[in-house]
């Protein structure tokens, strides 16, 4: 027995295509037959296994939709909403999958209902399709498996190419399942390779992405600077838009009053002359019908003159035409008497031929007579001579018949001797050649072997340093980063108090009085400049000067007797460094809190004052002065100055620290762009590395294939040189047997010159009979023609006759014709002269129409140009009106319009800030006088919105997605080396699968090989036949190629072969498959259809021995007696009603031993 397989033990059907009542096949050992009637529904029972094994094509389920497997109804049956297979498998010995191997037995079940689709059952719990399918696969069968052999499928396989045949020892060596895991290990490892490299294209997006949101957050900060100024002057030029427009509006008010006046003059002159043009049109009316009916009388003379000209033309023309037609009559009478001359002379020559044709005729039918009864003569003659050369001919023929017989099998079996000769040398030098290929596939297998280890060293070389290349690179590309923030952070910032200090220190020199300021020799500490602005005030801008000098401060003496200040008064001087000359004045001031200076102020002295922080001043004389009532000038320049001061120190501190983040930026720019350059060649390097690795996993598989085909080679080029040997022996015994075949026949030479005489005496009587047959032709031709001539000149004369009947009628009409034309011409001579005494009356009343339809045109003319001078004068005034209300509607259109501007703008003013216009001018704090004009306002406008454009769109989120977009970076960093891992064993597990698979599928190959060479001679009686890898010399990728050498055939390949010794081979085949690897279950839907007797005996022969040699269980449908007899076991199916199967059985084995 072979070796242990999962056994089929029954398939049961619910509602299943023609099954609709429950059905149990039971599927014993050894053979079981299904019989029945075409179209009983036996080929569902295959389809329900393979649909219960995971089919899932509606095609292969003979079907267009997988709906179609439920039972449809019949007659006396409703259709079913649902259908169910049960598969039961024996598992007592435990060889099925893990997972599945729990129990004794597996109860696999699929079911499909209507609308909503099937699911799976294993042992009443839920599986998914691909887990049965795997199932079965790894037990070497499935729902595609080649045991399960369908109609039609044994020609499939016949004509199937050679890479579909592969699936057989696909099947064999059981790599179906590992086709299945390779094929899905694949998939993975391209959507993980595709999945990595949109991370990395995704990261570099990222890390892009982060430095577009550090410069974004800076612009944010620039638009809304921007926005605050762009918002005030747009306030401005609003309001001075909406005061031009009223200013607009009242100047077209007085113009529109002024257009108004002229227009109401115009249209008074229109009037009256509208009056003058009305009686110049009333006398025009009698006028111009007097010129009509002057015009109409001459037009209506005119026309006469012109019909009278056309009446002469016509008269003349009538003329010529009367003269031409009589002077042709003429000719047509003398042409007619000619015509009747010619026909009595052509009729008197006809009939004497006639005469002379009747007497020609006379003795022809004696003579053609004589000639018909030679001819009959010659022609059996001739007959008899053919019949002769016929049969003679005939002889000779089958005489070069077995010669040609003869001569070919001596040639054939020569080119066979030799060829067989050829080919054993060749089979003898191909041993030597494979044996040395052998040799060097051993070498080249242990060189491949030894160059994948290296590559997978290197591989794993190159993998490690990409990944500290690629952490290098991340790192610095952070630092880098935060070094472009920083450094961009740094110039933004010393930018901004360049600019502050440059303008600052512009409008400070501005305000620099040429002969100097005591001011500008102060230094006050910062925030006590209002205080000092409040003390001294305008006094700072004044120079020190000379005694005898200009205005100014002049150096004194310090006082005698000094006075001091309240006490709790702090002196201003502890806060400030002034020069000589303000220390009197500056002695005498001190600083307070604002609570307490009304309490203080009456202690002063004479010259004393008191100031706060904030600008107040009291003094002595008791004037005091609010900081916000008269701001100081000195007080706000001495902040300007001091800003100034603190500006150039922070603009020092900011330009060092721009140049040392500048520095940092470039120093991790270099070294990133390094990192760079070093990430990609280790990138490139890893790839390399695992191209390589690739290559050599791809090199050592097809080195070790070829190390076994090279050895599969040599076997078969050893038998294939014993075959050769024998061939060329056998040969040479067959060239003699034809040789001395030969020589026995008659000579073919002497036979042929007997056939020459005997043709030239048949050519000697075909001349004579065909001499014969002329003459009696030639006297049939001349008859003929005497007879048709005679008709000929029959019909001739009797059309001469009625021709000259006709040319005197045709005479006697051109005579009365001819009459009629003269008189008529006559008629028409008298004409002209008529005509010419009508044109002279006519032109005399032409001459007086003419007279009078001048004087009225005359008139008529005179009283137009009054009527056109009325009528240019009523047009220019109306167009002096037209202008006048045009100019009054451009007014009202002007004053429309300048009402729509002042209203727009103002409504422009609440929109914008829910303010009147008087209310935005208050809001903006600024007079009509200090507002610039509506050009330079736009002019700013412009200039502020093409600086905010020019910061082009602004994020203000910039802060908040640079935050999201870094945590996305270092997920999508993390999940690419995760990715990475997954590539790696990915490959590993692909390489290991293929490996496997190439090892099972040739150790398979030469077991199925050994196994279809047996079973081949076995069925065939003698021959041989071998299996063939073919263009491919990768067994995984190579077809299966099939060649045959039935007993008394030449070696050929499958396709050559009859059908049904194709049938035994594709059998042969089959079988050699389950020898290697048995099936748990095998299927043949009629493949005995096309044996006859004696081989389907050799079938069953085969089935019983496959049924020794394994445990594979055979499902047999047939019809044939044979096949039926030599089952275990029968079941039959049957329709007792119409579109419903029925399943019953019978145990042959155990009705043996009942009937013995």
């Amino acid at each position: 027995m072979g070796q242990q397989i999962l056994r089929f033990s029954k398939l049961k059907l619910t509602g299943f295509k023609s099954f609709v009542d429950p059905t149990d096949l039971i599927i014993a050992d050894g053979l079981t037959g299904i019989v029945g009637p075409n179209g009983c529904g036996k080929s569902n029972l295959l389809e329900a296994l393979r649909w219960v094994m995971g089919e899932n094509r509606p095609t292969a389920m003979r079907g267009g939709g997988m709906e179609d497997v439920i039972f449809a109804g019949a007659a006396t049956r409703p259709a079913r909403n649902f259908a169910e297979v049960s598969l039961y498998l024996d598992n007592s010995e435990r060889l099925a999958p893990t997972g599945f191997n729990e129990l004794d037995s597996i109860d696999i079940v699929r079911r499909i209902t209507r609308d909503v689709g099937s699911a799976y059952k294993t042992n009443g719990k839920d599986v998914r399709a691909r887990d049965v399918q795997m199932l079965f696969a790894d037990a070497s069968t499935g729902a595609h498996s080649p045991a399960l052999v369908r109609q039609g499928q044994i020609a499939e396989l016949i004509n199937a190419k050679p890479k579909n045949r592969r699936r057989i020892l696909e099947e064999a060596a059981g790599i179906s399942g590992i086709y299945q895991r390779r094929h899905e290990a694949e998939l993975k490892l391209n959507a993980t390779e595709q999945n990595l490299a949109r991370i990395d294209d995704v990261v570099e997006q990222l890390a892009s992405q982060l430095l577009q949101l550090a410069r974004q957050v800076r612009q944010a900060l620039r638009y809304r600077e921007i926005g605050e100024g762009l918002r005030s002057v747009e306030g401005q030029l609003l309001y001075r838009r909406w005061h031009e427009a009223d200013t607009t509006k009242s100047r077209i008010e007085r113009e529109l009053i002024e257009c108004t006046s002229s227009t109401v003059q115009a249209e008074a002159a229109v009037r009256s002359s509208v009056k003058v043009r009305e009686t110049a049109e009333g006398a025009l009316p009698a006028l111009r019908e007097e010129d009509a009916i002057a015009a109409a009388v001459t037009q209506r003379l005119f026309v006469q003159r012109d019909t009278l000209s056309d009446q002469e033309v016509q008269a003349i023309q009538l003329i010529e035409t009367l003269t031409q037609r009589v002077a042709q009559l003429i000719l047509d009478i003398d042409r007619e008497g000619g015509l009747n001359r010619d026909a009595a002379e052509t009729v008197a020559r006809l009939e004497w031929e006639a005469k002379e044709i009747a007497k020609a005729s006379e003795g022809h039918i004696e003579k053609l007579a004589d000639a018909t009864g030679s001819a009959k003569e010659a022609k059996q003659v001739l007959q008899d001579r053919e019949i002769d050369l016929s049969e003679k001919t005939e002889d000779v023929a089958r005489l070069a018949a077995r010669h040609s017989s003869a001569q070919r099998l001596l040639e054939d079996n020569r080119k066979i001797q030799i060829n067989s000769d050829a080919e054993a040398e060749k089979a003898g030098a191909a041993v030597v050649s494979s044996q040395s290929t052998l040799d060097q596939a051993e070498l080249d297998f242990e060189i491949a072997r030894r160059t994948e280890a290296q590559a997978e060293a290197a591989a794993q070389t190159a993998e490690v340093s990409f990944v500290l290349a690629e952490d290098a690179r991340a790192e610095t590309q952070s630092l880098e980063a935060d070094a472009r923030a920083e450094r961009s952070e740094a110039e933004g910032e010393m930018n901004a108090l360049r600019a502050e200090a440059g303008a600052l220190a512009k409008l400070v020199t501005r305000e620099t009085s040429e002969d100097g300021q005591i001011l500008d020799r102060l230094q006050v500490e910062h925030g006590f400049e209002k205080a000092l602005g409040a003390a001294l005030a305008d006094d700072l801008r004044a120079p020190e000067v000379d005694a005898d000098g200009p205005s100014g401060w002049t150096v004194l003496r310090p006082y005698d007797d000094e006075q001091s200040l309240p006490k709790g008064v702090t002196p201003l001087t502890q806060h400030l460094s002034v020069p000589d000359v303000l220390a009197r004045r500056m002695s005498q001031i001190g600083l307070v809190d604002s609570d307490d200076a009304q309490r203080l102020q009456s202690s002063l002295k004479p010259g004393q004052r008191l100031v706060s922080l904030e600008g107040d001043l009291w003094r002595w004389d008791g004037f005091r002065a609010w900081a916000e009532d008269a701001p100081s000038s000195a007080a706000l320049r001495l902040q300007q100055l001091n800003r100034l001061e603190e500006l150039k120190q922070s603009l020092e501190r900011a330009t060092a620290r721009a140049d040392g983040a500048r520095q940092a930026h470039e120093t991790l720019t270099v070294r990133l762009s390094d990192l760079a350059d070093a990430d990609k060649q280790a990138r490139f390097a890893r790839r390399e590395a695992d191209r390589l690795l690739a290559e050599a996993a791809r090199s050592l598989s097809r080195v070790e294939a070829d190390r076994n085909l090279a050895v599969g080679r040599l076997k078969s080029l050893g038998l294939a040189v014993t075959r050769h040997e024998e061939d060329a022996m056998a040969a040479r015994a067959r060239v003699k047997e034809a040789d001395s075949a030969l020589d026995e026949l008659p000579n073919l030479d002497t036979a042929r010159t007997e056939i020459e005489d005997l043709r030239m005496t048949v050519e000697a009587a075909r001349i004579t009979m065909m001499t014969r047959r002329s003459t009696h032709d030639d006297l049939c031709r001349t008859g003929e023609s005497r007879i048709k001539r005679a008709q000929e000149i029959k019909t001739e004369v009797s059309g001469w006759k009625h021709r000259s009947l006709t040319a005197e009628k045709r005479m006697a009409e051109l005579t009365e014709r001819k009459e009629t034309s003269e008189v008529e011409l006559v008629a028409a001579q008298a004409l002209p002269a008529e005509l010419a005494e009508r044109r002279e009356t006519l032109s005399y009343e032409i001459k007086v129409a003419e007279l009078r339809k001048a004087q009225v045109s005359d008139a008529l003319s005179k009283a137009e140009g009054a009527l056109r001078d009325a009528t240019y004068a009523e047009r220019e005034n109306e167009r002096f009106a037209s202008e006048a209300r045009e100019a009054r509607a451009r007014s009202d259109a002007k004053m429309e319009a300048a009402h729509e501007t002042v209203t727009h703008a103002a409504e422009r003013i609440a929109d914008e800030h829910q303010k009147t216009p008087n209310q935005l001018l208050t809001l903006l704090g600024v007079t009509l006088d200090v507002i610039p004009e509506m050009e330079e306002l736009e002019v700013e406008v412009n200039r502020l919105k093409r600086q905010r454009d020019a910061l082009g769109a602004v994020n203000l989120r910039a802060e908040e997605d640079a935050k999201e977009v870094q945590k996305e970076h270092d997920a999508l960093v993390s999940e690419k080396s995760d990715l990475e891992e997954a590539i790696k064993t990915l490959r590993s597990g692909i390489a290991g699968l293929n490996r496997e698979g190439r090892e099972r599928l040739l150790t398979a190959f030469e077991q199925v090989n050994s196994n279809f060479a047996l079973l081949f001679t076995h069925l065939f009686g003698g021959g041989e036949a071998n299996l063939v890898m073919v263009e491919s010399d990768d067994p995984l990728e190579a077809g299966l190629e099939i060649m045959c050498q039935p007993p008394g055939k030449k070696l050929s390949t499958l396709s050559l072969l009859s059908g049904g010794e194709q049938t035994l081979t594709a059998m042969a085949l089959i079988f050699a498959v389950f020898l290697a690897n048995p099936a748990p279950i095998c299927v043949l839907d009629e493949v005995d259809a096309p044996l006859d007797d004696a081989n389907v005996t050799r079938f069953c022969d085969l089935l019983d021995e496959m049924c020794r040699r394994t445990d594979t269980r055979f499902l047999i449908i047939t019809h044939h007696a044979v096949t039926m007899a030599r089952m275990n076991r029968l079941f039959g199916v049957t329709m007792a009603e119409q579109g419903v199967s029925q399943l019953v059985s019978v145990d042959l084995k155990n009705a043996e031993t009942l009937v013995a």
